[in-house]
């Protein structure tokens, strides 16, 4: 979930393109709808809460950007980098720290129905993630530049879906072929 989570700003490699999905706060709440559906393989049946402030929707999206600087550049630098491992450290206590409620932050699969803060599932997923055999996992999508993990038992899988970004990669190396072969 917290890969999802940083994945709401769509070409984020391409600034000038840049969408944030999380501009309109209705994306949030339907986010968090969504996380619960798909992502119950990972937590049980839990219900995400969206932030019911302004300010935590800030908090969000603090954590979004905490969450991408830190595992797109262990990726792309083969670990962590300590500014970007403390400041997302710092944002998952303090979300979790400031909790309204006394809850069981134990980390998911939950195993009976539960209600969690979203930025709270995002923090315990991230924190999920440091785990270095699951941090070996995480790629880069070289067609959309989404992070993703890698479940695959060999560790091939190449893009972050099939049916788009692998589609997308397959057919522009046919249509390359195709036209080079044609004199096109």
């Amino acid at each position: 979930m917290a890969l999802d989570l940083a994945n709401t700003i769509i070409f984020r490699q391409a600034p000038d393109r840049a969408q944030d999905r999380f501009s309109n706060s209705l994306e949030v709440a339907r986010f968090a709808c969504a996380a619960g559906i798909f992502r119950a393989g990972e937590w049980g049946s839990v219900n995400f809460i969206p932030p019911q402030s302004p300010s935590g929707h800030l908090n969000l999206i603090e954590l979004r950007e905490a969450i991408n600087n830190l595992f797109r550049t262990a990726v792309l630098e083969g670990g962590f980098k300590a500014q970007y491992l403390s400041n997302f450290l710092r944002l998952a206590s303090a979300v979790i720290g400031d909790s309204q409620n006394e809850q069981d932050f134990t980390l998911p699969p939950f195993a009976q129905h539960r209600e969690l803060l979203l930025s709270a599932g995002a923090a315990l997923s991230g924190l999920n993630l440091l785990d270095p055999a699951r941090l070996s996992r995480i790629k880069i999508c070289p067609n959309c530049h989404w992070l993703y993990l890698d479940e695959s038992r060999n560790r091939s899988r190449r893009w972050c879906d099939m049916t788009v970004c692998g589609n997308r990669a397959k057919a522009k190396r046919h249509y390359d072929r195709k036209g080079r072969g044609h004199g096109l």
